[in-house]
């Protein structure tokens, strides 16, 4: 079975791959399938930015496509950045300037829960939708850490690791982090849903 990724982000790829190849699950780019989809992220949450992408590069390239739509929610910021996190302090930004950003406005605060959401959506031709959603519990780092990840994983710090997101390797990440709560989760879904006769579409491919 093929799932077109609807993004552009070779990190989130390699996660999903790490973990829906398990179900001999197979995701590419859309650039494999000769789609190029840019979808306004015009959802007030997880859940509605994920649907509008996977259903956006499903209707493009006419495969079963998934999207996953995440950010980092910090308790401080009343919920900030959230669904913006893609786009916190204007476009253009790279990821480092997006997070010192963060660690600037957050300077002085004594409180700093938060939380990594990831919604995952798949949209098939057919006109089904599967959803999962996973989330993971931490704190603001007061300065970045680690050389990998990306996004925000340096500056995310899991107190039972012990660690950043940036500073575990692969399969720590895998195991805490939100994308893989959410991945496990619509594993689960997706596997209940082929076995149940759905989407044959899909499992011809």
């Amino acid at each position: 079975m093929k799932l077109v990724l609807a993004s552009k982000n070779a990190h989130k790829l390699t996660e999903m791959r790490d973990i829906l190849s398990q179900l001999g699950v197979e995701v590419v780019l859309e650039s494999d399938v000769g789609v190029d989809v840019d979808v306004e992220e015009t959802g007030e949450t997880f859940e509605e930015n994920a649907f509008l992408k996977a259903r956006a590069v499903m209707e493009a390239s006419g495969l079963p496509a998934i999207a996953d739509d995440s950010g980092l929610c910090v308790d401080a910021m009343n919920g900030g950045p959230g669904v913006y996190s893609a786009r916190f302090g204007g476009e253009g930004l790279t990821d480092p300037e997006r997070y010192r950003l963060l660690l600037d406005m957050m300077r002085g605060q004594l409180d700093r829960r938060c939380r990594f959401v990831s919604c995952i959506c798949c949209c098939f031709p057919g006109g089904d939708t599967l959803t999962a959603r996973g989330e993971c519990e931490g704190t603001l780092a007061y300065a970045p850490k680690g050389p990998d990840g990306f996004g925000y994983d340096p500056v995310f710090f899991v107190p039972g690791m012990k660690k950043t997101f940036a500073e575990m390797s692969p399969e720590e990440k895998n195991a805490v982090s939100h994308r893989g709560a959410a991945l496990r989760q619509f594993r689960q879904k997706l596997e209940e849903y082929l076995s149940a006769g759905g989407a044959d579409e899909a499992k011809a491919e």
